[in-house]
């Protein structure tokens, strides 16, 4: 149900998070695609992809080079997912740009293995000390984040 207030002419005006709730589903995809051939039919997820490259390009995570001799490009693969409310709404398209890493061997491609998430356990820990200390808490969502720094090994992508 609609929630607003008439106003002196006796149209409903819809408060602000109707309006937005109305623009997000207006503007956003409802469907997560699978594959980049059905994300590049909608617009909303080009423009996702290309944020996604913009950080990539603000970071300055890549150069271009040709690939040396006996070495192997990693492939890459989008990773498409609707962000949502705590209503379930659709409030944003994320596009990920992940490399493929099932093609390298330890030893030769690699030394070590990050993988920059939080457990589960950790967080809940932090949660209970910050609620027993009375500290506030804030939630934040981080659009790009390269957790630790530069790579010593040379990576073709």
């Amino acid at each position: 149900m609609a929630r607003g207030v008439r106003d002196q002419s006796g149209i409903l005006q819809m408060f602000n998070e109707d309006f937005h709730t109305c623009m997000f589903a207006c503007f956003l995809s409802q469907e997560e695609p699978k594959r980049i051939h059905q994300a590049l039919k909608d617009l909303s997820w080009i423009e996702a992809m290309q944020e996604e490259l913009l950080q990539f390009k603000m970071q300055k995570v890549w150069i271009l080079v040709d690939l040396p001799y006996r070495k192997r490009a990693i492939g890459t693969k989008w990773v498409y997912r609707n962000k949502k409310d705590e209503k379930g709404i659709v409030i944003r398209n994320k596009a990920r740009l992940i490399a493929q890493g099932h093609t390298q061997e330890e030893g030769i491609d690699y030394e070590e293995v990050f993988a920059p998430v939080a457990r589960i356990e950790a967080i809940r820990l932090f949660l209970a000390y910050a609620s027993f200390m009375g500290f506030p808490v804030y939630q934040m969502d981080v659009k790009s984040a390269f957790l630790y720094g530069t790579i010593e090994e040379e990576v073709y992508v």
